[in-house]
């Protein structure tokens, strides 16, 4: 049967009753067992939501009071158990990941080694790009988008990238060169940003 006019603003004075008493002990009782401000914001407020579905089951005065205690306890015990569950799970995830987690193949290898060093002395626009086409195998138009350039400026960096590292690894090449790019072409502009 559905409610009537009446009722409804009974179960809001009620409430409303309940809310304006009870307040302030409530989010004193949450804020003295969570340290998190916005925490006990949450938990004050997942009371209340509480009392307002069960507004039936509320006791009378003072039991009223005892009964959101009630309630408030055990929001706060379920939100630490959700806590606690969480933590567990990345405790979990991340001893399955150590565990799984091998040395590639390369490791230790000097010529690996000095690819990386050369890779790493890049200019960060050149090597962001580099990285994004060849590491991530995204298109020129990908990495565009991921960096907010050009199409054009994402193959420049990329080239001239290159360019530096063929110089870089050249035999007799210096270990951690970083050339300076050739100028541009005839006509062509040098892309501004990352």
């Amino acid at each position: 049967m559905p409610d009537t006019d009446d009722d409804r603003n009974q179960r809001e004075h009620r409430f409303r009753g309940l809310y304006q008493a009870n307040y302030r002990p409530i989010q004193a009782y949450a804020a003295r067992r969570v340290w998190v401000h916005d925490d006990a914001a949450d938990v004050v407020a997942e009371v209340f939501t509480i009392t307002w579905r069960r507004l039936a089951e509320i006791p009378a005065p003072p039991g009223d009071r005892l009964w959101l205690y009630g309630v408030a306890r055990r929001v706060i015990a379920g939100r630490d158990r959700s806590t606690r569950r969480l933590r567990n799970l990345l405790a979990k995830l991340q001893a399955s990941h150590r565990t799984h987690e091998q040395s590639p193949p390369w490791d230790g290898d000097p010529v690996h080694t000095r690819l990386l060093e050369a890779v790493e002395s890049l200019r960060p626009a050149e090597r962001e790009a580099l990285k994004l086409v060849l590491w991530e195998q995204l298109s020129h138009a990908e990495a565009a988008e991921v960096l907010g350039v050009s199409v054009n400026a994402v193959g420049i960096r990329v080239h001239r990238a290159k360019a530096s590292l063929r110089t870089a690894l050249a035999p007799g090449g210096p270990p951690h060169a970083t050339t300076q790019p050739a100028p541009a072409a005839h006509g062509s502009t040098m892309p501004k940003g990352n």
